[in-house]
């Protein structure tokens, strides 16, 4: 089984024992909200082009539960020669287990042509607690462990003397762990800011993701954002770098309550 299909089906199934062993929900309306938002940015690390991206994250509360889905996609080219392109997906299904602590259950799949891995995909699931939880600070914290696959790249590496090393292509399963912190701060009814990161530990290596964006709105719907991304991998692959930045500005339409 691909491991974008053992992904979607565990996570499935995590969702569907969550539902089986839940008592009755909160009295709380059903929702939907959400995000779409359209980029554009300088990027440097394994690349330095001007690319560009869509991303979507879209959730829906019902009582205890919450389910949200991303989808994020970046593409670029430099002198008519492609230099970026990857896309990301996730799903989480979240739990209340009371005003504070709650479970999850996560899967994500990655793809970047531009790093030494043909796909990374987790699934896993731990506790999660909302250590402020205001009008104007918010922050939750989430981690626990799961299962991590790594697609890892045939690397061909000529050194200084001419000599050349050829890693062969593996897949790599191993015990993983995945960690967020997720931090608002509301300056005005028109003006946040959002601190986001992110790790994902596994045998190969580990991600660490850092995201920041500051987002104003523009009128009922439409927000512009300005966000830093610096993504850190410990065990990169031979001829590649260990960190990537990205710099965007982008326009977000959002919907929901």
């Amino acid at each position: 089984m691909r491991p974008l299909k053992q992904s979607s089906f565990i996570l499935a199934s995590v969702g569907a024992a969550l539902v089986a062993v839940a008592p009755a929900h909160a009295q709380e309306k059903d929702g939907w909200s959400g995000e779409g938002a359209f980029n554009a940015g300088y990027t440097t690390g394994n690349t330095e082009t001007t690319d560009l991206g869509l991303g979507i994250d879209v959730a829906r509360k019902a009582g205890l539960w919450k389910v949200e889905l991303v989808a994020d996609g970046e593409y670029g080219e430099q002198d008519g020669v492609e230099s970026r392109n990857r896309y990301f997906f996730s799903g989480d299904v979240d739990r209340l287990l009371n005003e504070k602590l709650f479970s999850f259950g996560r899967a994500s799949y990655e793809v970047d042509q531009f790093t030494g891995f043909d796909s990374r995909t987790f699934v896993g699931g731990g506790l999660g607690y909302h250590i402020l939880d205001g009008e104007k600070r918010s922050w939750t914290v989430r981690g626990g462990p799961g299962v991590k696959i790594d697609e890892i790249k045939r690397t061909v590496v000529t050194d200084s003397t001419g000599a050349i090393s050829v890693t062969p292509a593996e897949t790599v399963t191993s015990v993983g762990a995945v960690a967020r912190s997720e931090f608002g701060y509301q300056f005005n009814e028109n003006v946040k800011l959002a601190d986001e990161t992110d790790i994902l530990y596994g045998e190969t290596s580990t991600q660490i993701e850092n995201s920041i964006a500051l987002t104003a709105s523009v009128s009922k719907s439409f927000s512009a954002r300005m966000s830093f991304n610096v993504r850190y991998d410990t065990n990169p692959a031979d001829g590649f770098e260990d960190t990537d930045t990205a710099l965007k500005v982008a326009l977000v339409y959002g919907f929901g309550k």
